[in-house]
C-alpha cells in the first residue's frame, strides 16, 4: 500500500472493499496493527494473547509500529513474534496505524492499542461480524475488569464500557482501541487523518464518520472485548476529556452537524444540565432559596437518570464504589459540557487537535 507524506494509504491494494466476502481461513485472517510508543510496561501483557491467536492461525500477522520509542519496545515486541515496523518519527497513533496498514498483508486491518489485552475469542468474534459483506468495520468494548485498581481507572474504563455496551449494533462511529476495518475501505477513505490528529484524540471517530459517509456499515459488537491496562490520573483524565476529546469533537460537529447525535444527544444534554443544577444546589440551599434536603434529592435524581450506568458500577464494584463513581460522573458532566459550550462559542485552546482537516477524501 503506497502512502503520502502523512502515512495515509494512497491506493487500494487488496480486493477488500465494502462488498468483499469474509469467511473462515487464514487467507482472510486479520492483520493486527498495534501502534506503540515506550510500551515496554504493557507489551509483555498485551502481546501474548495475540501471539497465541497467531499460533492458531486466527490472525495473519502482528505488526507493532514503533513510534519513536526510547525504551525496549522494539525488542519486547520482537520477542513475542511481532514484526516491528519503525514509524520513522513521532507520528502519533493515527499516523503509526497508517504506517502499519501500509505493511500489512491481510484483507482486514485489526487495530489494537498497546495497552489493551484482547480476549481469547476476539478473532472469532471479528470473523463472525465480517460475515456480512456490507460491514466495513467492527469494534468492541473494554471488559469489566480494568487492570489498574485506582478509583479513576476503574471509573473511566467502566464508564467507557457502559457506553459501548449500550450502543451495540450498527454504529455511526469507530473505535481503534480494539476495532477492525476492511483494508480496501480503509484505503478508499484515506486512512486516519494523522495530520489533523497527531496525538491520541478522536482520529478513530473521524475515520468512522468518513466510512459511513461512503455507505459502509460499522458494527459495535460488545462481545469483542479486551482488558484495559491504562492507569488514569486526574490531570491526564482532564486533559484527555477536554483537550483531546471535547474540543476536537465540537470542531468536528461544526463541520458535520450530523455527528452531534453521537455524543450530544438530548438525553446527554439533560444529564449535563442536571449536573449543573446539582452543583448549584448547595449554594442555593445555604442561601435559603431551596430546602436543605435539595442537594441530596438532586443526587438521588442524578442516579435515577443514570440508572444503567449506576447499575454497571454497582454490579462491577459494589454500591460504595457506585456512589463515589456517580458523584465523580457529575463532575465529568460539568467539565465536559462546559468545554463543549465554550468551544461552540469560539474557545480554541492551544494544543487541542482537530482545527482543520488534512485528509483528501
Amino acid at each position: 500500500m503506497n502512502t503520502d507524506d502523512r502515512g495515509h494509504p494512497a491506493a487500494v491494494p487488496r480486493d477488500a472493499g465494502p462488498t468483499a466476502p469474509a469467511g473462515a481461513g487464514r487467507e482472510v485472517a486479520p492483520s493486527v496493527v498495534m501502534p506503540a510508543y515506550n510500551g515496554e510496561e504493557v507489551l509483555a501483557r498485551s502481546l501474548p494473547p495475540l501471539a497465541a491467536l497467531a499460533a492458531r492461525g486466527e490472525i495473519r500477522e502482528i505488526l507493532v509500529v514503533d513510534d519513536g520509542s526510547t525504551d525496549a519496545t522494539a525488542r519486547i515486541a520482537s520477542s513475542f513474534g511481532a514484526r516491528v515496523v519503525p514509524s520513522g518519527g513521532r507520528l502519533g497513533p493515527g499516523g503509526a496505524r497508517n504506517v502499519g496498514a501500509r505493511h500489512a498483508t491481510g484483507a482486514i486491518l485489526w487495530f489494537v492499542d498497546a495497552d489493551g489485552v484482547v480476549h481469547d475469542d476476539a478473532a472469532r468474534v471479528l470473523s463472525r461480524a465480517f460475515e456480512r459483506p456490507e460491514v466495513v468495520a467492527v469494534f468492541g468494548a473494554y471488559d469489566d475488569r480494568p487492570a489498574a485498581p485506582n478509583f479513576l481507572s476503574q471509573y473511566k474504563n467502566l464508564a467507557h464500557r457502559h457506553h459501548h455496551v449500550r450502543a451495540a449494533g450498527e454504529a455511526e462511529t469507530f473505535w481503534a482501541g480494539c476495532g477492525a476495518v476492511r483494508a480496501g475501505a480503509y484505503a478508499a477513505v484515506g486512512g486516519f487523518d494523522a495530520g489533523r490528529y497527531p496525538q491520541p484524540s478522536i482520529e478513530d471517530i473521524e475515520l468512522g464518520v468518513r466510512l459511513r459517509e461512503r455507505g459502509g456499515v460499522i458494527v459495535l459488537d460488545p462481545a469483542l472485548q479486551g482488558t484495559h491496562l491504562k492507569v488514569w490520573r486526574l490531570p491526564g483524565l482532564l486533559r484527555t476529556d477536554v483537550l483531546m476529546r471535547a474540543v476536537p469533537w465540537t470542531r468536528l460537529i461544526r463541520e458535520r452537524p450530523a455527528c452531534a447525535s453521537m455524543n450530544a444527544s438530548w438525553p446527554e444534554r439533560l444529564r449535563a444540565a442536571w449536573a449543573w443544577g446539582l452543583a448549584m444546589s448547595p449554594v442555593a440551599s445555604i442561601a435559603g432559596w431551596v430546602p436543605p434536603w435539595t442537594p441530596l434529592a438532586g443526587f438521588a435524581a442524578a442516579i435515577a437518570i443514570n440508572t444503567a450506568l449506576w447499575s454497571e458500577f454497582a454490579r462491577a464494584r459494589g454500591y460504595a464504589f457506585a456512589l463515589a463513581a456517580m458523584a465523580f460522573h457529575q463532575f465529568h458532566d460539568l467539565y465536559a459540557s462546559a468545554a463543549f459550550v465554550a468551544c461552540a462559542l469560539g474557545w480554541s485552546p492551544a494544543g487541542a487537535p482537530g482545527s482543520s482537516s488534512s485528509t483528501s477524501v
